[in-house]
């Protein structure tokens, strides 16, 4: 005896809906990576939506989870090419399952463990990183378009330039009153940079493409961390600790240079991407001695970016 599909009956109230779909799918991610034997691995969160006509109660959810399933296992054999090509075959993989739908959309986010060395010491130690993909697929009389993009958020460390160069100044006068030489006041300050409250910055990038188009995530966490004052590590033994507060003093950054220095990156990283990737660039450094943190923000085409940096 054949069971009552009530979600392909008529709805009472016959509006379309522009997302239906699951959230907070925990799954556990391996995508296979070229000249490894071991995947990477994410622990990863899923949001699947379709949209529904007006003319169905509901759509079939079940199907989110098989989709899902089958090209987790396609990424695990290495049939999947990053995390952002997950996300666009199951947008791809919906359509078919969701025969009355135009439009699917997949989220994911995930922590990722990358291993580090501390500067001095060569320490080994791990770091989680926040990465996030999304893809987009559209029906149409042909192949169905899909747009996909990938990010990280990453952490940092940045010096203040303005109260650093208040604290060069005072220094400055306190030494020409203990007649201290000119050269020698300008030989300490070319080799000890001055003291400056700090923030813990976290910079996020995401670059989002069409095709078949695959961003390699490590270029991506790389350009967050040149970009902020100085990188920051877990574990610091004392010749570590010093290395990371000397970088970070020496290469004083507020947080609309993290952003900048970001975009001038992404365009010398990327150069084989296309004009019309699009770019998202977010910096928030949490202050020290302030009650609030400091936001910068950049949005553009890589064209666009382009284009101002070659002026």
């Amino acid at each position: 005896m054949s069971l009552p599909d009530v979600q392909s009956t008529a709805p009472d109230v016959r509006i379309s809906l522009t997302r239906v779909g699951v959230k907070n799918v925990r799954k556990l991610v391996e995508v296979g990576r070229p000249g490894k034997t071991r995947p990477a691995i994410f622990i990863s969160e899923f949001d699947v939506f379709v949209d529904l006509p007006s003319s169905l109660k509901g759509a079939n959810l079940s199907r989110n989870f098989e989709v899902i399933d089958e090209v987790l296992q396609q990424a695990t054999s290495g049939d999947v090419k990053g995390i952002e090509d997950v996300c666009g075959i199951v947008s791809r993989k919906l359509l078919d399952h969701h025969e009355y739908a135009d439009r699917t959309e997949v989220f994911m986010k995930s922590f990722y463990m990358m291993n580090r060395e501390t500067p001095v010491s060569k320490t080994s130690c791990q770091e989680v990183i926040n990465v996030y993909a999304h893809a987009v697929a559209e029906r149409t009389n042909g192949k169905p378009i899909v747009r996909k993009s990938v990010g990280a958020e990453v952490t940092g460390i940045t010096a203040c330039p303005c109260a650093q160069n208040i604290m060069k100044d005072h220094a400055m006068h306190v030494m020409e009153q203990l007649e201290i030489p000119e050269e020698k006041i300008d030989a300490f300050f070319n080799e000890i940079p001055m003291a400056s409250h700090n923030q813990r910055g976290r910079g996020f990038l995401c670059v989002e493409t069409d095709g078949d188009i695959i961003v390699p995530l490590e270029k991506i966490v790389t350009v967050l961390k040149e970009s902020m004052s100085a990188k920051i590590y877990e574990l610091l033994k004392r010749g570590d600790e010093s290395y990371v507060v000397m970088a970070a003093h020496k290469n004083a950054r507020f947080v609309e240079d993290c952003v900048r220095e970001m975009a001038r990156r992404v365009v010398s990283t990327f150069v084989d991407l296309p004009g019309d990737t699009h770019i998202t660039i977010r910096q928030t450094n949490e202050e020290s001695i302030h009650q609030h943190d400091a936001y910068a923000e950049r949005k553009a085409t890589l064209a666009e970016l382009r284009e101002e940096l070659s002026v």
